[in-house]
Formats: C-alpha cells, structure tokens, sequence
C-alpha cells in the first residue's frame, strides 16, 4: 500500500476567560456525563462519526468499530484521562437512544487538555451539536483548573476546521501524519 501524508493543523484555545456560548441541545437530544458502563456506546458513536469520513483513512481504528472499542479503552484507561471533559450525546425517547456523538478529554503536561475525536453521526450533523460537545469538553479542562486546550483536525476537513476557528481557537502548528492507504 503506497504511504499517504495527511495534512493536520494544531489549533488551540486559551481557557484564561470565558467560553463560548453553545446553543441548548434540540429537543429529544441529551448530553451523558462520562460512565464507564457507556464505553461501548461512546466506541459506536465515534465509529458512526469517522467510518467513511477522510480521518479514518489517516487512523484506521476509526473505520473499525473493534478498534474504536480498543481506543475508547486505551482513552479511558490513561491516568491523564478526564472524565469531567469526556460526554456522550444521546438521541431518542428514552426506549430506544441512539448513540450520536461523542468528544474525550486528556490532560497533556501541566495546564493543557487535549481534545480526543470530537465527533457527530452524519445523520445527527448541522444542528449545533459539535459546539455543544466541544463547550462541554473545554468546560471540564476549564474545571480541573487547565489554561489551555488543544485539538488536531486533518486539514481538508474544512467544516470542522471552521467551527474550531468560530469558537475561538487558532492553529499553532502543521503537522504531517503519514498513513498507508489503499488504492481501490
């Protein structure tokens, strides 16, 4: 398989003053604090968010839902893990939720949090919810006493690269990850 560099930009966020304003979540829609009885659900989110978009390509445990299980464990697991940053969106009438979204929060040296897979099911898309999630998360690293935040976003994902600006943040850096992809 011939090796593909995907571009990725750092962008960070100051959590000195105050964070951005999400709207309230749509009706039927609900925001679920981390539990490690929801690993599997937090694992099927991401899996639905990432499975036929480019960042499975550029990590392909998100296009497996085995290996976003191992990852969702592996996040959960580390003792910089972040409960208080980490949420699960959840949409339906009780009976039968679905699993819509999903973001994780790490602590990365003294005052940083890193945000993990923020991510929206496709159908679930373009109703406020990332900004939700995402506010949710910098609101747990800002708790914790953190002073900044950061993410990686793969370049050509140029909608999420959007949102992260509008929110606030700005890129630091570009980063190249290499990856093998096949040629269908």
């Amino acid at each position: 398989m011939p090796l593909t560099y995907f571009k990725r930009f750092r962008m960070e966020f100051d959590l000195y003053g105050p964070l951005p304003v999400a709207d309230p979540l749509p009706s039927r829609y609900q925001a679920v604090a981390w539990r490690s009885s929801l690993l599997d659900l937090h694992a099927e989110a991401k899996y639905r968010s990432f499975c036929f978009e480019l960042d499975a390509n550029v990590f392909p445990c998100l296009g497996e839902e085995e290996g976003c299980r191992r990852l969702m464990h592996e996040i959960s697991s580390r003792a910089n893990f972040i409960p208080d940053a980490t949420w699960l969106l959840v949409h339906g009438d009780g009976d039968q939720d679905d699993s819509c979204g999903t973001v994780q929060g790490i602590q990365d040296g003294e005052f940083t949090g890193a945000i993990q897979n923020l991510g929206i099911t496709p159908e679930h898309r373009g109703l406020g919810l990332g900004t939700y999630l995402l506010v949710q998360a910098l609101r747990g690293f800002q708790e914790r006493g953190l002073k900044h935040a950061y993410l990686e976003v793969t370049a050509r994902n140029t909608g999420a690269v959007r949102l992260y600006k509008r929110l606030g943040f700005y890129r630091t850096k570009t980063v190249y990850k290499a990856a093998e992809v096949s040629l269908v």
